[in-house]
């Protein structure tokens, strides 16, 4: 049985792609870096550490796996994270504007005798945004609960000028890498995923 260590919607929409049935686990992992960890180091721990305490409340089910997952947006070694407030948003989205930055996604998949990561960073490119760009995103709300304040599967593709990696990852799920890592533990996505008619 296959379990995603995350409430994210998005990521649960992207496994959904796959083809693959899951259930979800509920956790409250602290997502604090260390003093000089590393941005890349910070990333994989925080994957790992999900799908470890993931892995703690399934042990009891036979054959359990437990996927879980972090992205973040890092720009020169800093690791912008879910912003705070709105004010925080604002200054996140001038930070990266005119500007490329890596969304870092690490993916942990284990079991009760394996465990096994892929690292994906993209770059990602902003648009020069004036003032009026960054308060109306901000206003619609979509910036709030997203690493670096942006959602690329929403208003925010806009603002993308180039994109050098995987769409998927920067959205919370790299696929490709994630299909290859559940192989691996015997789970076989489906090439024709069922999707919802119109």
């Amino acid at each position: 049985m296959l379990y995603l260590a995350s409430q994210s919607p998005r990521r649960a929409e992207l496994l959904t792609r796959l083809g693959l049935s899951f259930g979800r686990i509920d956790l409250d992992i602290p997502e604090q870096r260390q003093p000089g960890e590393p941005a890349i180091d910070y990333v994989r721990r925080v994957a790992r550490e999900k799908a470890g305490a993931g892995l703690l409340k399934v042990m009891a089910t036979p054959g359990a796996v437990v996927l879980g997952a972090d992205t973040e947006v890092i720009l020169e070694d800093e690791v912008f994270g879910k912003p705070a407030d709105e004010a925080e948003a604002a200054a996140m989205l001038r930070r990266l504007s005119g500007r490329t930055h890596q969304a870092v996604s690490a993916v942990s998949v284990v079991s009760a005798g394996r465990e096994a990561q892929a690292l994906v960073v993209t770059d990602v490119t902003f648009a020069d945004l004036d003032e009026a760009d960054i308060a109306a995103y901000v206003a619609s709300g979509e910036a709030m609960g997203k690493a670096g304040a942006y959602g690329i599967q929403g208003r925010a593709e806009q603002f993308v000028t180039r994109l050098a990696g995987s769409y998927s990852a920067v959205m919370g799920l790299p696929l490709h890498e994630t299909a290859k890592l559940l192989r691996g533990f015997g789970i076989h996505p489906t090439a024709t995923a069922a999707t919802a008619s119109a």
